[in-house]
């Protein structure tokens, strides 16, 4: 032995550049936080190669920011507290590509005639978006502006819009009204986007938005999930369905670990969207 001490095991490989500077323990736990308000979860290793640092000093960040309430650890990472999700308004400037191939997989699902329930969200848009773009002969249920506005630019597509109370942070309408005028319909399929999903279900940080959720669902013959990888293992708020009520998951990246076993056992058809 020569007595040097050995090489930190998470370092990434400096032969092909300079690693960039370590911070300090504040700045790299704001540098921390700063990632999970742009992303639903983090995994240690990823944080640990961005940030320079070991894996183990990563833990002791994660735990330390645990302590104080600001995330939710998770096995290999942390996701955000319960309800903490940016606004829709902001999530439209996040996994823009992803969310693109999600929408262009997901239109191949449709056929013409179709009667099809769209919930709000970001990844719901990009997917009415290509819908204008790539359907037609559609009738379309939505409680979401953004989604009607969107879906609307085709004249054969035609749009029914929910009544209710309007949720301004989310541009939808929500309510009693909204789920009883849902019950006038018998939808083909029911596509909607979620907060986060683990073994416990389907859930969205707007209580108000799960329960709409959960009657699109109800009325349908077929549930289609759009969600990026960010979204798994991700607890949230108010849980709208369990995994075997739902049919198809149209994502980014295949799921891993529990989540990924638990639609096995639902035999949930699961399509991965090519970015």
């Amino acid at each position: 032995m020569n007595g040097a001490a050995p090489k930190d095991r998470a370092e990434p490989d400096t032969r092909a550049g300079r690693r960039p500077p370590r911070l300090d323990k504040a700045a790299r736990q704001a540098r921390i936080l700063a990632e999970m308000r742009a992303s639903a979860s983090a995994r240690v290793g990823d944080l640990a190669t961005e940030l320079n640092v070991s894996t183990e000093t990563i833990r002791r960040d994660l735990f330390e920011l645990g302590e104080k309430g600001l995330i939710n650890r998770t096995y290999g990472g942390a996701v955000r507290p319960l309800a903490s999700e940016p606004s829709v308004t902001e999530r439209h400037g996040l996994m823009v590509a992803e969310r693109e191939a999600i929408a262009a997989a997901t239109v191949k699902l449709i056929a013409p005639k179709e009667v099809i329930a769209i919930g709000a969200g970001a990844t719901t848009t990009h997917v009415a978006r290509r819908m204008a773009a790539a359907c037609r002969d559609l009738t379309i249920i939505t409680h979401s502006f953004s989604v009607a506005t969107v879906v609307s630019a085709n004249p054969t597509i035609e749009v029914i819009m929910c009544p209710g109370r309007y949720n301004a942070r989310e541009g939808m309408m929500v309510g009693v009204e909204t789920g009883e005028f849902l019950q006038n319909y018998n939808v083909n399929r029911a596509i909607l986007g979620i907060s986060g999903i683990t073994t416990d279900g389907l859930a969205d940080a707007e209580p108000d938005a799960a329960y709409v959720y959960r009657a699109m669902m109800n009325r349908a013959a077929q549930t289609i999930i759009v969600s990026d990888h960010q979204k798994f293992d991700v607890p949230s708020l108010a849980i709208w369905a369990r995994i075997p009520d739902i049919q198809h998951l149209v994502t980014d990246r295949a799921p891993e670990g529990a989540v990924a076993r638990a639609l096995g056992r639902a035999r949930v058809e699961i399509t991965i969207a090519e970015t």
